[in-house]
């Protein structure tokens, strides 16, 4: 599947159908669902990740909502439909990198920011549509004019759900900038942000930078960091330089959900030889932040717990890359 440049369209699309599986599923893969129901029940963690991942070596997603568990067919490897650029010299000086799930009102209000208050370099702005509930194209302009004064946004569209960094990925190995800048839909931009990105990484030491930055000195406990150096910038608002970006291939793709992933991310690129840097304060209003609260408290919890020990079994041994240097 390609992305594409859209076009201003006539109106508002109707919603499309959830993409949930409604039709009856496989014998085995029922009766897996209905194990991993009752463990997860049980708060039996250990064994609900089992069988989810061998739910998923039949080729189906397990889906967890409030009202239970469903399945849907798994989403295919993104890097087949959707080839890498990162290869290629930056032919832009940035790439604004956006994914969206659901809420399409917070996109509008990020895009109708950016609209007001464009980069002064040469950009482009790329979508991840992650399977939305609702057709994203015509929603694309009614935040962007129409008189050609941007660059038109170039939409990929994705027809089953993806994990967060696997939609990330997408994104950024489709990207031409020489700089790639993911932004949260949760932020409203009420000033010009991509400038100030850009200068942090002018120096060639830096190869991430972001407006929020953390800091630890175990390695376990991370705190809010001032501007200046840090050891990880946070996913709400990250810029990656193309070098660093293409020397650790983007997010660990086992980060299905978004929490710590940016740590991980930002470790990669520190290992690789780059430095992190919190810029000054930016210009943006924070919203609510949809990814965290769609979950129930409990799950959110399971789930960033388990991002965690995966960021502690790669990282854990790696004190030289903590700012205490313990």
């Amino acid at each position: 599947m390609a992305g594409r440049s859209v076009e201003p369209p006539p109106g508002r699309r109707a919603a499309k159908a959830d993409r949930l599986v409604t039709e009856e599923l496989p014998t085995e893969v029922a009766q897996l669902l209905q194990q991993r129901a009752a463990a997860r029940a049980a708060r039996d963690w250990v064994a609900a990740d089992a069988l989810r991942d061998q739910i998923r070596s039949l080729g189906w997603d397990t889906v967890d909502t409030s009202e239970g568990s469903a399945a849907r067919p798994a989403a295919p490897a993104p890097t087949l439909d959707l080839p890498s650029l990162l290869d290629q010299p930056a032919g832009l000086d940035a790439s604004i990198v956006v994914t969206v799930d659901d809420h399409p009102d917070d996109l509008l209000r990020l895009l109708r920011g950016l609209a007001v208050r464009p980069p002064k370099v040469a950009w482009e702005l790329l979508v991840v549509a992650n399977a939305p509930a609702e057709d994203l194209e015509p929603l694309l302009f009614e935040a962007w004019p129409g008189d050609g004064s941007l660059p038109a946004p170039t939409l990929l569209p994705m027809p089953v759900r993806l994990g967060w960094a696997d939609a990330v990925n997408l994104g950024l190995r489709h990207s031409r900038g020489g700089v790639a800048i993911l932004l949260d839909t949760s932020l409203e931009p009420v000033g010009e942000i991509i400038g100030p990105l850009l200068a942090a990484l002018e120096d060639p030491a830096v190869g991430i930078a972001g407006g929020w930055g953390v800091t630890s000195g175990d390695g376990r406990d991370f705190v809010d960091a001032s501007p200046g150096l840090v050891d990880a910038i946070e996913a709400y608002c990250l810029a990656v330089r193309r070098e660093a970006l293409r020397s650790v291939g983007g997010f660990d793709p086992h980060f299905r959900f978004y929490r710590h992933a940016d740590l991980d991310f930002s470790f990669a690129v520190r290992d690789a030889g780059w430095k992190a840097l919190r810029t000054d304060p930016l210009s943006f209003v924070r919203h609510v932040h949809r990814g965290w609260e769609a979950y129930p408290p409990d799950e959110r919890d399971r789930l960033s717990k388990r991002n965690f020990y995966r960021f502690l079994k790669r990282w854990r041994d790696r004190p030289d890359l903590l700012s205490g240097g313990v």
